[in-house]
């Protein structure tokens, strides 16, 4: 019996192995959601700008195959037996003359086959990150993955829809339409005209040869048809209408600032710093992910806020009291200044461990709720404590209740509760 062959003729494209990739990603969709959320516990938030190596048991990659029977009819006869049948497997004795006499840990039972591992780069890594997150009103927004386009005009064309009727280009060209048609006759016309009136002054003739009356009759004759050619030009045609074209370009995608706002008071070690860091650097990761553009705005404050770098931010040892104020007060004023609310995405993330002047907290609500809130996109506040909340977080309780959509916060008490925190901040809303 010969081999059966089967032959795929399917076309592909260039990229052939990129295609087969995606179909294996989304075949193994399941295992490799779990390698990275393991990864994600098992390793620091910094370090997620790469990729991740993922293990798939072997008997889970099992691909179907196609058999050839034995075929034909078939005689024979089989042993009887009242235990086994074929296929059963035959347990192995539990020890005696069948183990070995060496002096290391090696078992005489259970077999296996070595999983297989590959890796998946980071872009396919932070892909499964957030792939069940989103960015509330992102959707409005302009994506990284969508080019907007914008209508620019460019010039003008012979076809086109009523409303885009160009009435004074149309006029102008009929006109110079009129002129070339008309202009030679309308000099004949005049011509005419001034002869006529020549020969109608002159005095009649004598000579026999010379017929006045017939001269008129020709010039008019001549005169008349002109004129019948000259109404016979339409005052506007079909080919002097002229319409706006417009060509479809594509608008760079809407930017996005990241305000950075965190508590360097006193009571804020650096290890509320590290979590906050670590924290701060997820959001701008997920942020990554939908904008092309990115701006990141650090504000630290203790009793007066200041913008710093990165550096300055997490790792500066000044420290004082507590007005929270002072850095919405100074964000408020950059985002009017740097960023308007109609060209930017305005995200604000907040860290302290919830210690404020009490005096204060009322003044930071009217804050977010009169000035900061109605710009921004999204506002996460994260309170690195394991401690009871103070009168910080009541206030904000009250700003929550009257922006769900635009508000969020939670509590920290260590860095294993940093991405189930995230995620609790970002998951997406029902409705």
């Amino acid at each position: 019996m010969g081999m059966s062959h089967v032959v795929d003729r399917r076309l592909n494209g260039k990229n052939k192995s990129a295609v087969n990739r995606n179909r294996f990603l989304r075949r193994y969709r399941k295992h490799i959601k779990k390698a990275v959320s393991e990864a994600v516990h098992n390793r620091s938030i910094t370090d997620m700008e790469q990729g991740e190596q993922v293990s798939i048991p072997s008997e889970d990659i099992h691909e179907p195959v196609f058999h050839h029977g034995a075929g034909g009819n078939r005689e024979m006869v089989h042993p009887g037996n009242k235990e086994f049948v074929t296929g059963d497997r035959l347990p192995k004795p539990d020890g005696g003359s069948g183990g070995g006499s060496g002096e290391g840990q090696a078992s005489d039972q259970g077999e296996g086959m070595d999983e297989f591992v590959f890796q998946i780069t980071q872009e396919e890594f932070l892909d499964f990150l957030f792939d069940d997150l989103e960015l509330p009103f992102l959707v409005r927004k302009k994506l990284k993955s969508a080019d907007s386009y914008q209508y620019v005009h460019a010039g003008f064309t012979t076809d086109g829809t009523p409303a885009k009727l160009n009435v004074v280009r149309s006029l102008r060209k009929a006109y110079a339409r009129r002129i070339s048609l008309a202009g030679k006759r309308k000099r004949r016309i005049r011509e005419l005209e001034d002869r006529i009136a020549a020969l109608e002054a002159q005095p009649d003739s004598e000579d026999p040869a010379f017929s006045k009356e017939r001269q008129i009759e020709d010039f008019q004759a001549e005169l008349d048809e002109l004129r019948r050619q000259v109404k016979r030009i339409p005052w506007i045609d079909e080919i002097d209408l002229r319409y706006r074209q417009h060509r479809r370009e594509p608008k760079p995608s809407t930017s996005a600032v990241m305000f950075c706002l965190m508590d360097v008071s006193g009571s804020m070690t650096q290890v509320h710093k590290d979590i906050a860091k670590r924290f701060f650097i997820l959001l701008y990761l997920f942020l990554q992910k939908n904008y092309k553009r990115i701006e990141v705005v650090f504000i630290r404050h203790h009793t007066a806020a200041k913008e710093v770098d990165e550096e300055e931010f997490f790792y500066s040892r000044e420290t004082g009291g507590t007005i929270v104020s002072s850095a919405l007060k100074l964000m408020h004023r950059i985002i009017e200044e740097r960023y308007p609310s109609d060209d930017w995405n305005i995200y604000a993330a907040q860290a302290s461990d919830g210690d404020n002047w009490n005096d204060d907290s009322p003044i930071c609500r009217r804050l977010l709720e009169e000035k900061i809130l109605p710009m921004v996109q999204y506002y996460s506040y994260v309170e690195i404590t394991p401690h009871e909340h103070q009168a910080l977080w009541e206030e904000y309780e009250t700003v929550q209740a009257n922006f769900p959509d635009r508000f969020a916060m939670q509590q920290l008490s260590d860095a294993s509760e940093i991405y189930p925190v995230f995620r609790k901040l970002f998951e997406p809303k029902t409705a």
